[in-house]
């Protein structure tokens, strides 16, 4: 079901501070609201959120995990990512959509009409804070999200801490499953672009986002016990028609934004040959959905790009090779800001069965995960894709080879997930890029950013010096 976006300006209060009897009252717009309603802060949270990350998986997100090449304005591309450009910097996005969730669920916990925006808060705060210490390690957390009520100057938390503590994000994905179950009165949850209104969903919601996450640690943490036990209550989000995503539009402001930018922006992004290499072993058709014939092609063949390129060494021209699809600037109605999907809880389950973290028949899982891939990106399934190379035990593959490089084509423009799946399983093999800035070695995390310096140097200090000067380099926890 196509749920239409529309935007809505929130107006920011400031606390004020009174020196005078009056000068509260005086000095208070008697026309403005003195407080914003949770389900338009729901509302823009959530597409906010959801179209940042959409566009920086785009332009930032599908370099690191070679999906695309950038032919200019790469610096990105060839690993300074101390130098975003074109993107590169998610850092606000999180912490602006994370401060104005904060309200709702501080709202929620307040004021007994809005108590149905807790869980959803809860769930959104677990989404929004893995997605972020997932990609940066230790971060401002716990002292970080209260706005002109809070520190200013917020201490870096142990990513191990922000994932297993009380109010980190399994316990946030608990207590706001609990929050949804406990709550029964008939008022209802409003702004929600995401599922309607329906809380039920929002339980399927935080049950995938825990096997998804748990699998994540689960280097570091036993999570076999978690894992199974939902898995045998089958309540995640098991067909497309479940997805926690939200569909892009036409029309402006609602279509995607690289179909909003000028000509050369999208331009700049082609196929990369780790994509190609991968795509063409498979046989795999949605090439042609995600992708299309680079322009000097008198066949309809299909050409990617090494990442990473010096554009003042390598000259290229643009018409040698595939740009993106129609889905991602003609027809972004065909395109969804995508938080988890079935085919993605598959895979994740996939990968627990393979690897015994749970009792559960792994190639079916695999084989239903990609079924639902295609689906998702409206392209029909070959009748031999999977008894080919995509095989759940092709020749000289392994099983988790083979969900995670499914799981990594599926993930186009979803956010950083295509790298941070690399990052943790090594899959699927990345090529050396072109024009290194980081010695031909592929960063690990994202570095914090210049302004985090600059605003809260003490903590920043102390962070850095943990991660060897804020190096690239560095592990997060759940991958040391």
């Amino acid at each position: 079901m196509k749920n239409i976006i529309y935007i809505f300006t929130i107006v920011g209060l400031l606390a004020t501070v009174s020196c005078t009897k009056d000068f509260e009252e005086i000095n208070t717009n008697p026309n403005a609201p003195s407080s914003v309603q949770p389900s338009l802060l729901l509302r823009q949270v959530i597409y906010d959120f959801g179209e940042n990350m959409s566009y920086e998986g785009f332009v930032a997100g599908d370099l690191l995990s070679q999906h695309r090449t950038a032919l200019d304005f790469n610096l990105f591309d060839r690993h300074a990512l101390k130098s975003p450009q074109l993107g590169g910097n998610p850092w606000p996005i999180f912490y602006t959509n994370l401060r104005d969730n904060e309200i709702i669920l501080n709202q929620s916990k307040t004021i007994e009409t809005f108590r149905v925006y807790e869980g959803p808060a809860l769930i959104l705060k677990a989404y929004m804070a893995a997605g972020l210490t997932d990609l940066f390690g230790d971060v401002p957390y716990f002292e970080a999200f209260n706005g002109v009520n809070g520190t200013v100057t917020p201490g870096y938390d142990l990513q191990e801490d922000i994932y297993l503590n009380e109010n980190g994000i399994l316990d946030n994905l608990d207590k706001g499953i609990a929050a949804i179950n406990a709550y029964s009165d008939v008022i209802p949850l409003e702004g929600d672009i995401l599922f309607n209104g329906d809380l039920d969903a929002w339980v399927r919601f935080a049950n995938s986002l825990k096997i998804k996450h748990l699998l994540r640690i689960s280097g570091q943490v036993d999570v076999s016990a978690a894992l199974q036990n939902i898995f045998n209550e089958g309540n995640y989000i098991s067909f497309n028609a479940q997805n926690a995503v939200f569909n892009f539009t036409n029309t402006d402001p609602n279509s995607f934004r690289l179909a909003q930018l000028r000509v050369g922006d999208f331009n700049n992004f082609v196929m990369s040959e780790t994509m190609d290499d991968i795509l063409t072993n498979l046989n795999d058709t949605r090439i042609e959905t995600l992708f299309r014939p680079f322009s000097n092609s008198t066949t309809g063949e299909f050409n990617g790009l090494i990442n990473g390129i010096d554009p003042s060494e390598t000259s290229v021209a643009l018409a040698d090779y595939s740009l993106a699809g129609t889905a991602f600037r003609e027809d972004t109605s065909t395109l969804d800001a995508n938080f988890i999907t079935a085919w993605e809880v598959h895979f994740a389950l996939a990968e627990a069965a393979a690897n015994n973290l749970i009792t559960a028949d792994a190639q079916n899982l695999y084989e239903t995960g990609i079924t639902l891939a295609f689906e998702y990106w409206n392209t029909d399934l070959p009748a031999n894709y999977l008894s080919g190379n995509a095989a759940y035990n092709a020749p000289g593959t392994t099983p988790t080879q083979q969900i995670i490089t499914q799981k990594w084509i599926a993930n186009v423009i979803n956010g950083y997930e295509g790298w941070v799946e690399f990052r943790r399983t090594g899959f699927p093999e990345f090529q050396t890029i072109s024009a290194s800035f980081n010695n031909d070695i592929i960063p690990v995390r994202m570095p914090y950013p210049a302004e985090e310096e600059a605003l809260n140097n003490e903590n920043y200090t102390a962070a850095a010096a943990t991660t060897n000067d804020n190096s690239i380099n560095v592990p997060v926890w759940w991958n040391e």
